[in-house]
């Protein structure tokens, strides 16, 4: 098991506040994550990241893996013809 993140009161500046928010919003990160981010990053653009840290905890929905019938097909060696139509030429 993983050990427990810590927690800690971080009093800032509502109008920085309003732009981490912001910045995490078009990151699609929470404010804590972009905060930790952020953070991390400093730390290890000043070589001051310790060797010891856990990296950052995955969030939200697990990537998509390919359907069971498409990963048989492509185990098989079954796939569909190639189509030699360019992508930009509509018929």
């Amino acid at each position: 098991m993983p050990a427990e993140r810590k927690k800690i009161l971080l009093r800032l500046d509502p109008a920085v506040h309003d732009a981490l928010a912001r910045w995490a919003g078009d990151e699609l990160r929470s404010t804590n994550a972009q905060i930790e981010f952020l953070l991390r990053r400093a730390l290890a653009g000043a070589g001051r990241m310790p060797s010891a840290a856990a990296g950052i905890p995955r969030r939200g929905r697990p990537t998509k893996t390919a359907a069971p019938s498409e990963e048989r097909a492509a185990a098989e060696g079954d796939t569909a013809p190639e189509d030699d139509t360019p992508p930009d030429v509509l018929p």
